[in-house]
């Protein structure tokens, strides 16, 4: 399978509710949902986890991706990714990066090789 980056760096095709998605694992479902409620002190249900990444032309994304900013950001700018983006390194990203630090990391590594 392909590698897929969401716009914030995230490796889509690596992230538990897109493998739940692909596998149509409830399984996998339930306990990403668990975690996830845990980790973020929210209201998130095994019906939440149902993704084929955030990029344009899905038609599943998970539950917080209607309220993203950095995904409505790189869509409104057309980019495939926020390393393609001519004001990398914004406010939004760099609150990210601190929750997820390894988003930081892929989107680097894109960046190098532009």
């Amino acid at each position: 399978m392909e590698q897929m980056v969401a716009y914030c760096g995230i490796v889509c095709t690596e992230c538990p509710a897109y493998i739940a998605t692909q596998n149509d694992d409830e399984e996998l479902r339930k306990r990403t949902a668990e975690r996830w409620a845990k980790e973020h002190q929210a209201d998130i249900r095994p019906e939440d986890i149902i993704c084929d990444g955030c990029l344009p032309g899905h038609t599943r994304y998970f539950s917080h991706c209607s309220e993203c900013e950095i995904r409505a950001c790189g869509i409104v700018r057309g980019v495939t990714n926020c390393a393609y983006c001519d004001d990398y390194g914004c406010e939004k990203l760099t609150g990210f990066f601190s929750f997820v630090p390894g988003a930081k990391t892929n989107l680097e590594e894109i960046r190098a090789g532009l």
